[in-house]
């Protein structure tokens, strides 16, 4: 993006042209300068090739500028109006890809500024009277990411809707849950989708957090001390949608803290699908089989006619690094920086805007995918009942009989080892035998030995029984609800 020289979507797929100017200077900044830019510089310094896709934003503010300037007297109304006539048919061209970039003009900025004097005169000369390309594309990329946020949040609670839809269905469907992927104690395949529900409410709230913190508008703060003109910084951060104009004009131009604190929530979202997708991988492998994902959203091998590969899922969790590079760059991007703006910041821009293509596209694979996986249901309970996993639920027995928790996990394991010497599951031990471990142990052992009465067996809130389940998806639904 441009540097401090101030008088101060979706992306178009118009080109650039890569034509050096012929004149000594850039029309809109090149008074000083004694022979033109070196073409490869020119080419180098520019960022019209990526940051177009801010024009959006780029001639919303430029609107709420140009009314503001009338409204303090700084232009004149009819001044104002050819001016914001002339953006809104700009604004016409760049969406119908009839509006020619240029590389010479070096960004979208100066490019639609040099567009407007030329389809309105020298009146679109006296748009940028106080401000700077460092407050207007500080603006832009605020507006921007406001935008995104929504964009994601949407993508973020239709997932949550279809894992909640899922969750519900499969409410009383038993599956072996985890700790150190060995097989620990049984849960519903309901509880473990809610579970990254859980997850996800938090992406959600993190979000919004960082949608409230950005949501200042930097209109005004210029190069970086502010204008001597007489602005209404509050009627542009109104027509905005800011909440308030920012604080610091040195801090205004120069912040990306809103784009790195972005890419942070970014990250952790997609470190969450990448969790996701490394389950769904295990679980549709013929080792697990516990799911099955539609043909759709899988691909085969071209060597090997039986296979059903999960690449959504894998593609998804490859991504999370790219996500997690951008994080990086863009921290490492402003560690040395002085205040206040410098050229550096327009490297923010590309990592910026490919976490949020990148973020989107994978929320929506998701979203799609997940409402339509299917559940092995019989698979997972022959697989829930290996393992010892009510072995817990026999100590805890126990201790509901007296004894304390140390000795009936003593027990409980002396108990596992004879299964283990026997190749049997402790619900396959004769009483006899159990009681030979202890006398308190009666026939209504058997009880909560079963993979069924060990879920049932969890009612409280937070737990696994299937009716506790179903209770926490009607919560978690209603507070999506909630968010409208």
């Amino acid at each position: 993006m441009a540097s401090d020289k101030s008088s101060s979507s979706p992306v178009s797929s118009s080109q650039a042209t890569d034509t050096a100017s012929s004149s000594t200077s850039n029309s809109l900044w090149g008074g000083r300068f004694q022979e033109p830019t070196d073409a490869f510089v020119e080419r180098f310094t520019a960022s019209v090739q990526f940051d177009r896709r801010l024009y959006t934003q780029d001639i919303r503010g430029s609107i709420a500028h140009a009314s503001m300037l009338a409204k303090v007297g700084v232009i004149t109304d009819d001044e104002s109006q050819k001016i914001i006539t002339g953006l809104k048919a700009i604004s016409d061209d760049i969406s119908n890809e009839t509006f020619d970039w240029s590389v010479a003009r070096e960004d979208v900025h100066m490019n639609i500024e040099a567009a407007l004097t030329e389809k309105i005169g020298d009146v679109g000369k006296k748009l940028h009277t106080g401000r700077s390309r460092n407050d207007q594309v500080a603006t832009d990329i605020r507006l921007y990411l406001r935008d995104a946020i929504d964009a994601v949040v949407a993508q973020l609670t239709r997932l949550q809707q279809g894992l909640i839809s899922l969750a519900t269905r499969e409410a009383a469907t038993i599956m072996p849950g985890f700790t150190h992927l060995q097989t620990a104690q049984p849960v519903t395949f309901g509880h473990h989708l809610l579970a990254w529900n859980a997850m996800l409410e938090r992406d959600y709230s993190r979000l919004k957090d960082c949608q409230t913190r950005m949501n200042e508008c930097p209109l005004g703060a210029a190069a970086l001390a502010g204008t001597t003109y007489p602005i209404d910084r509050e009627m542009t951060a109104a027509a905005l949608g800011f909440t308030k104009p920012t604080e610091n004009s040195l801090d205004s131009v120069s912040d990306r803290d809103f784009a790195i604190e972005f890419n942070a929530c970014a990250s952790i979202i997609m470190l969450h699908l990448s969790r996701f997708s490394e389950e769904l991988v295990l679980w549709t492998s013929s080792q697990f089989d516990f799911i099955d994902l539609p043909d759709r959203f899988c691909t085969g091998s071209s060597i090997m006619p039986q296979k059903k590969n999960p690449d959504v899922p894998e593609l998804v969790r490859g991504k999370s690094g790219r996500v997690y590079g951008h994080l990086v760059s863009l921290l490492t991007l402003m560690k040395s920086q002085p205040l206040a703006y410098n050229k550096d910041n327009q490297e923010d821009k590309e990592p910026l805007f490919d976490t949020v293509d990148t973020l989107l596209d994978c929320l929506n694979a998701y979203a799609d995918m997940v409402p339509a996986i299917t559940a092995k249901v019989d698979n997972m309970l022959v697989a829930a009942g290996k393992g010892f996993s009510t072995a817990t639920d026999l100590a805890d027995y126990l201790v509901r009989k007296g004894i304390a928790f140390r000795d009936s996990h003593e027990i409980v394991g002396n108990a596992v080892a004879r299964c283990i010497e026997q190749g049997c599951d402790l619900s396959e031990l004769p009483l006899e035998t159990l009681q030979s471990y202890h006398s308190q142990i009666a026939e209504d052992v058997y009880d909560i030995l079963t993979v069924e009465g060990s879920v049932a067996s969890r009612d409280h809130i937070g737990g696994t029984a299937p009716q506790q389940v179903l209770s926490a998806a009607k919560r978690a639904s209603t507070q999506i609800n909630n968010r409208v």
